[in-house]
């Protein structure tokens, strides 16, 4: 299944995906797509509708991001062996974690917007990992049992808040907008392998990531498993796993970074595409 949410932020509905790729109204099903309605179960709801009985959604509607209410918002660092070496790191022996505020998630369109006074915000797509059924110090060998799917995530990032102003990641990572999530929480029984999706990024129109998810450092499995040895998981986590190479603090002989006005386009294969307008700041 493809479950999305639709309408104006704040007043979100569920939706699902019809198998013409048309988008229905699931609001009478399920009351929406959060970390409380998916720990009730929200997805075996889902699957006994035949999704051309319930009403459509209009084409005009805003998508928002496929799972409201996030309580935790999880990222993984340099998780791609071609990033890490694009940015002269070394190649992590553990997952680097760090935190996204939750309230930086957007939906898949919104615009980006730009923190006041930056010099350094950066693009990457990412694979984000929802989970469905929590857990503490999860097997590696049933850490899929506790995923609910996957959607498109854009782990949008400040440079220098992230890396020159000292501490945490996380001051580059959090600004609203930040985490533009969908369109679709694609269902795990839809995606045979999450480590072989093709996955890319354009600015302005051109390719300025490329990558493959088989190139991830740590895998879903292990990462699921790794980070539950450390907290306890939730259905409704977000887990985004790190991006190919491409960014704009890697690109040689200069880096690039977005200033405003322009348009990114990025998608995974088979979890949809995101559009956003990058945008100034205004006080």
């Amino acid at each position: 299944m493809k479950l999305l949410r639709f309408g104006p932020k704040g007043r979100e509905k569920p939706g699902i995906l019809d198998k013409q790729g048309v988008a229905r109204d699931l609001s009478g099903v399920i009351d929406d797509i959060t970390p409380e309605t998916l720990a009730a179960g929200a997805i075996a709801k889902a699957r006994k509708i035949d999704p051309e009985t319930l009403p459509k959604v209009s084409s005009r509607s805003r998508i928002g991001a496929c799972v409201g209410k996030v309580r935790h918002f999880i990222a993984i660092g340099l998780n791609y062996v071609d990033h890490a070496k694009e940015t002269n790191s070394p190649i992590p022996e553990e997952p680097i974690i760090f935190s996204k505020a939750p309230s930086c998630i957007v939906g898949p369109n919104d615009d980006v917007v730009i923190p006041h006074r930056s010099k350094k915000t950066d693009w990457e797509v990412e694979l984000a990992v929802i989970i469905g059924r929590g857990g503490y110090m999860i097997d590696e060998k049933k850490a899929m049992s506790h995923v609910a799917g996957y959607a498109v995530c854009h782990d949008v990032s400040e440079r220098e808040h992230q890396l020159e102003r000292g501490g945490t990641w996380m001051k580059g990572k959090g600004s609203p907008t930040f985490g533009p999530l969908g369109p679709w929480l694609v269902t795990r029984d839809e995606v045979k392998d999450p480590q072989n999706l093709d996955m890319f990024l354009e600015v302005n129109g051109k390719r300025m990531q490329n990558g493959n998810t088989r190139t991830m450092i740590f895998g879903v499995p292990h990462l699921v498993s790794y980070l539950s040895r450390f907290m306890l998981l939730e259905a409704g986590d977000v887990i985004t796993t790190g991006t190919p190479p491409g960014v704009g603090m890697g690109l040689k002989p200069k880096p690039k970074y977005l200033k405003g006005g322009e348009t990114v386009r990025l998608g995974i294969e088979g979890l949809g595409e995101q559009v956003q307008k990058v945008v100034k700041y205004k006080p």
